[in-house]
């Protein structure tokens, strides 16, 4: 379980997130053409996991603007943007802002991936959502680098993820 905050108080997640060099656990989430997708869709291509509570949020919409910017500039890479989200928001966002370059998937229907991962919020008034982590998932499925952002309210550190992904 890791401890993060929100608005200085603390709350929990479900569990911890993957082991650095452990095999990145399968999916299944929903796209938003409301397909189901799963880590096999992605075989052969780098996934740089950007999970977080949601799109309403500034934090959340500012973080996947972001990544959108940055996925046009990495070869064989996928950057996937999780959420439990519906599928339709997602795509309302993404329509609206011009994002394509990453894809949105939502965890909405089960919140298994959420739990599988450890990063479901299991208390405060955030329960139930996921928590903003980023994951690179290397082209082998193995997980190459974490990072659970400690304040709920703040981006992550891209900076960090950009010399990861060097």
């Amino acid at each position: 379980m890791a401890t993060i905050t929100l608005k200085d108080k603390p709350i929990h997640t479900i569990g911890n997130l993957p082991k650095l060099g452990s095999k990145a656990m399968d999916f299944e989430l929903v796209a938003k053409n409301l397909s189901r997708v799963s880590m096999a869709d992605f075989k052969g291509s780098r996934l740089v996991l950007n999970i977080f509570p949601s799109l309403d949020t500034g934090t959340c919409a500012a973080s996947v603007r972001y990544f959108n910017q940055l996925a046009g500039k990495l070869p064989d890479t996928k950057v996937l943007c999780i959420s439990r989200d519906t599928p339709f928001a997602q795509s309302r966002f993404c329509g609206a802002e011009g994002l394509e370059n990453v894809v949105t998937l939502s965890d909405f229907e089960t919140g298994q991936f959420g739990k599988d991962y450890g990063l479901q919020l299991i208390d405060g008034p955030m329960k139930g959502f996921l928590s903003r982590v980023v994951i690179v998932v290397s082209t082998e499925g193995k997980v190459e680098y974490t990072q659970q952002v400690p304040v709920l309210s703040d981006e992550p550190d891209y900076d960090e993820v950009i010399a990861h992904l060097g």
